[in-house]
C-alpha cells in the first residue's frame, strides 16, 4: 500500500507552515508520493518544497480547492509554475483541462457537487459516478473523490472504486487503522493522508515522522 499513499503536508485543510522542515525529516522514508494544498504557505516556499521533493525522487501532488473557473485556472497556472506532477481538485473546466494537458500535468478534478471550505461533497452515488465517467471520457487522467466528506463516505467510496476504471484518489480523513483496512479492501489508485499524521492519530503524543513510520509499518503488516 505504500505505493498508493500520498502524504499531504497539510493540517485542517491548509499546508503547514513548516512543511519544508517536516518533509526534510521524513524524505528518507519509503513513500514516493508527496503533496500539499494551495493555501497556507508562501509561494516561494511552495516552489522550494516542490524542488526539494523532486530532488529526493518524489512524485509531487498539488491540491487546489476552488470552484470558479478563474480560481481553478489560477491554481492550474500555479501548478505549472512549480512544475508539479499532478493537480488534484478544482471543479472541472474545459479551459483548465486543456491548459494542463498542454503542460503535461496530470489532472484529477473533483467529482460530485463539491462546495464550501472545508469541502463538503453532495450527490447520489449514481450521479457522482456518472459525472466521474463523463470527466474520464473528456480525457482527464483520473478523479479526486472526497468520499469521507460525504454523508455516506465508505459506501460511496466502495461503489465508486468498483465502477471507475481510471485512477481514483480517495482524499481525506484516512485517520485510523480500520480506515486503512477499508482502503485496502476497495483498492483505489491512491489515497491521501495529512491531518491524521499531525494530530498523532496513530502514535498519540508523537510527531509526524513517528506517525508516518507507524502507518508504513501497519501497511506492510497487512500486505503479508
Amino acid at each position: 500500500m505504500k505505493s498508493k499513499i500520498v502524504i499531504m503536508l497539510t493540517h485542517n485543510d491548509k499546508t503547514v507552515e513548516n512543511a519544508i522542515e517536516v518533509f526534510q525529516t521524513c524524505k528518507d522514508l519509503p513513500v514516493k508520493r508527496w503533496g500539499f494544498k494551495q493555501v497556507g504557505l508562501e509561494e516561494n516556499k511552495m516552489e522550494k518544497l516542490v524542488t526539494d521533493m523532486k530532488a529526493a525522487g518524489k512524485e509531487t501532488f498539488f491540491e487546489v480547492v476552488a470552484y470558479t473557473e478563474e480560481e481553478c485556472m489560477a491554481g492550474a497556472k500555479q501548478a505549472v509554475k512549480m512544475d508539479v506532477d499532478y493537480l488534484l481538485g478544482t471543479v472541472y473546466f474545459k479551459s483548465v483541462f486543456e491548459y494542463l494537458v498542454s503542460q503535461n500535468i496530470k489532472y484529477m478534478p473533483f467529482c460530485g457537487r463539491v462546495h464550501s471550505r472545508p469541502s463538503i461533497l453532495e450527490g447520489g452515488f449514481g450521479e457522482i459516478i456518472a459525472q466521474a465517467n463523463t470527466l474520464i471520457d473528456k480525457g482527464v487522467f483520473g478523479v479526486d473523490l472526497l468520499s469521507f466528506r460525504h454523508k455516506n463516505g465508505e459506501e460511496l467510496a466502495k461503489a465508486y472504486c468498483g465502477a471507475i476504471k481510471k485512477p481514483v484518489v480517495i482524499a481525506g480523513s484516512i485517520n485510523s487503522r480500520s480506515r486503512i483496512d477499508f482502503i485496502k479492501s476497495i483498492d483505489p489508485w491512491g489515497f491521501t493522508m495529512g491531518s491524521a499524521l499531525f494530530d498523532g492519530d496513530f502514535v498519540p503524543g508523537s510527531g509526524v515522522r513517528a506517525n508516518l513510520e507507524e502507518v508504513i509499518s501497519y501497511m506492510d503488516s497487512i500486505e503479508k
